[in-house]
């Protein structure tokens, strides 16, 4: 048979190896940042866009799109080509898919710490930029179908079956939650409220983890694990058992992520379940990854590599384990909302993706550089420092978790909180955090060793060029099946009905989950005295929004003693019909605010926010002094209304004409609230006296940022009276 020559595209995966080094290590400086940022939180004292809320979402985007990314997009390339026999369909496309992801990198860096942003967890970039994942990504999909469609090589290897689902998935999960109605160029409000944004949210929220932080790093597994060790994969009947139920599984697991919220019953439990069952699969492939080392565990002691893929596996397996563990009611209702959870989620990504990204990295630079690593030594003390990495960091934060939960839910005999006061708690975990910012050090630390090694091999190497490859042209392919072959395996090389079958996988769970909840009307109970929020308390509730607030204050009261007594009545669906987008919260690094609402003045939330150590002895919250200023935009007040109209908000036209008038009445209460501090006063009229004679301009309180701001906080929770049994017994 002749064989064909062509060449292999190694230019594209130096590319993405170059963008996974530079902006891991960016990722990782923001995250270390933050880490420091609870030891001492007025380090970036008055620069807004290095606020804590700003740059924590852009940490998650960083270290999700842009470091891993970049690893996924390397890895799928490099291998892509050599488990199909053929370049890469276009190379436009290779180069198309490369900028283009390396653009939105940088638009999420510029907008994000400028406060534009959806809110939504992994998913906050704003509309233009989601258009342009979209397209981005299809991009990558239509380049590797195409591949796909011109190979040499007849069966498809269970790497590609996980990189097709991978595709296909994202694509579906990115679409739908991104949803929304643009109001401006960077601002929109999500299609859906409450109780369906939250469910639409944590159906992507999961499986984004599920199908861009696994499922591909499971296909680069199955390819890199048996190239590193020189042994085929363990298993060819585990990885198909794996594969289809994983990804059947996987998509159904998302309302795990609300349980004991306001989400309905059967929603929560049918989470539940899959979770549960999730760890069959999960463990499949881990064991299948572990056991290809089967006979090979002498070179994992004297390779590097192998030692990250190892420790990469392991993570994935106690990850895999947790999170499954962590969807049961009982354990979900001692580690929601605290930093036992940020433990989970750093276990699998220092270890399982990062590790598998070095390891993959330091197998694959050589190869392309046609040369030998630079330093075995390098690479081992990259492996132990980011090893002992992990491990400060991990451990710590599951000692946090604990100390938070318990200490939340301890009562007095008297039936009162032992600890009442939320600060006590934080005061508490402070060593946790000191280890974390260590244990962050040191991973980070690892990782500029592992760079300066790869710059070095790099070095000593040769230019990459395109790899000449040959291979056999594939044979006509018969459309049956022959006597002999097997199910799978003939579908194997039908692509496209491989990638149909993977579609309906993983629709069917989002469609059983996500449908109800949007055509069913009694899906949400209504509450007949929850009203819209006045155009100030809207553009508050932006405000919030836009200085992250969400990330450390969760808006939702679960039915718990302790959590009623500390916060209030607990959450009802019907509250959050108005809000676009919901804003419950994953994490309470202070105190839940659905309540907050008439708890304290308008004096108390103005000083809060221009110094929270004044009002909140202990408090690690950073000051937001740039509130305090800054004259409060009200040029697309009745726009945004208008777009709330357009999602089903009962706004009336005479609402939106009388919008600035409400504003100013509503603004003009608050400042007269205001004035009644006397210190306030004073402060006040010296400033306006001062800028009235230099011929500055002077922005009224009322029209500044934190009256709009302090509109929606003292809203908050307001909307709904609870009776006391007392006081009911009495009307009786």
């Amino acid at each position: 048979m002749e064989l064909q020559q062509f060449y292999y595209d190694n230019k594209i995966v130096r590319k993405f190896i170059v963008a996974t080094l530079v902006w891991g290590v960016v990722g990782m400086s923001v995250g270390l940042l933050l880490a420091f940022m609870f030891i001492f939180p007025n380090v970036t004292d008055g620069i807004s866009w290095l606020s804590f809320g700003r740059l924590r979402p852009l940490h998650t985007n960083a270290v999700i799109f842009a470091f891993v990314g970049n690893a996924i997009y390397a890895g799928v390339y490099y291998s892509t080509q050599r488990l199909l026999k053929a370049r890469m369909w276009s190379d436009f496309l290779s180069n198309f898919n490369f900028w283009g992801w390396q653009l939105i990198i940088v638009a999420a860096a510029i907008t994000l710490p400028l406060g534009y942003t959806s809110s939504k967890e992994y998913a906050e970039l704003e509309w233009p930029i989601d258009i342009a994942i979209a397209i981005v990504w299809v991009a990558f999909g239509a380049n590797l179908i195409g591949t796909i469609l011109k190979r040499r090589q007849r069966h498809l290897y269970v790497a590609i079956w996980f990189y097709l689902a991978t595709f296909v998935t994202v694509a579906v999960l990115h679409i739908v939650n991104s949803m929304e109605l643009p109001v401006t160029f960077l601002k929109s409000y999500s299609a859906y409220a409450g109780v369906q944004d939250a469910l639409v949210q944590w159906w992507y929220g999961h499986n984004a983890v599920a199908f861009f932080l696994t499922t591909p790093f499971l296909g680069l597994m199955y390819y890199f694990v048996p190239k590193a060790a020189n042994r085929p994969v363990y298993s060819y009947r585990l990885s198909i058992v794996h594969f289809w139920s994983l990804i059947f599984i996987y998509i159904w697991a998302g309302p795990h992520h609300l349980l004991y919220s306001a989400l309905p019953d059967w929603a929560q439990n049918l989470g539940v379940a899959f979770s549960v069952m999730l760890i069959a699969p999960s463990w499949g492939g881990m064991i299948n990854g572990l056991l290809t080392l089967r006979g090979a565990w002498d070179k994992v002691r004297t390779s590097p590599v192998l030692k990250f893929m190892v420790v990469a596996i392991t993570g994935y397996g106690m990850a895999t384990f947790e999170g499954p563990m962590l969807s049961l009611k009982n354990v979900n209702a001692i580690a929601h909302f605290t930093d036992w959870i940020v433990a989970h989620v750093h276990v699998g990504a220092l270890a399982w993706n990062g590790f598998l990204t070095f390891g993959m990295i330091y197998w694959l630079v050589p190869k392309l550089f046609k040369t030998k690593l630079w330093s075995n030594k390098l690479a081992n003390v990259h492996f132990w420092i980011g090893t002992l990495g992990i491990m400060l960091y991990a451990l710590p934060m599951y000692v946090a978790g604990f100390v938070q939960a318990f200490m939340w839910k301890q009562f007095n005999p008297d039936g009162t909180l032992v600890y009442g006061n939320f600060l006590e708690t934080v005061n508490e975990i402070m060593p946790m955090y000191w280890m974390r910012a260590i244990g962050g050090s040191l991973y980070i630390v690892g990782a500029l060793v592992g760079v300066h090694n790869v710059i070095m091999t790099a070095r000593s190497g040769k230019k990459v060029t395109d790899e000449l490859a040959e291979a056999a042209a594939l044979p006509a392919v018969t459309s049956s099946r022959t006597a002999k072959e097997g199910y799978h395996t003939w579908l194997e090389r039908r692509p496209v009905k491989l990638t149909i079958y993977a579609t309906i996988a993983i629709l069917i769970g989002g469609a059983v989950q996500i449908i109800p909840s949007l055509l069913v009307d009694d899906y949400v109970p209504t509450i007949s005295s929850v009203k819209p929020y006045t155009p100030l308390e809207l553009e508050g509730r932006d405000i919030y929004i836009r200085e992250g607030c969400n990330n450390c204050h969760s808006q939702m009261v679960r039915p718990f003693r302790s959590e009623v007594e500390r916060y209030g009545e607990y959450a009802k669906a019907g509250e959050f019909v108005y809000d676009h987008p919901f804003l419950w919260g994953s994490k309470r690094t202070g105190p839940d605010l659905l309540r907050i609402g008439g708890k304290y003045n308008d004096n108390w939330h103005f000083n809060h926010m221009y110094d929270p150590q004044s009002t909140s002895d202990g408090s690690i919250m950073p000051a937001y002094k740039w509130l305090i200023t800054s004259k409060l935009d009200k040029s697309n007040t009745e726009a945004k209304m208008e777009a709330m109209i357009s999602l089903g908000v009962p706004y009336t036209q005479d609402d939106v004409d009388r919008a600035q008038e409400w504003m100013d009445e509503q603004g003009s209460q608050i400042q007269s609230n205001l004035s009644e501090d006397p210190d306030f006063l004073k402060t006040y009229e010296a400033d306006k006296t001062r800028k009235q004679q230099q011929g500055e301009e002077f922005v009224e309180i009322k029209d500044r940022e934190i009256t709009a701001l302090i509109a929606y906080l003292q809203r908050l929770g307001t909307d709904i009276k609870v009776i006391s049994n007392a006081a009911q017994t009495a009307s009786n």
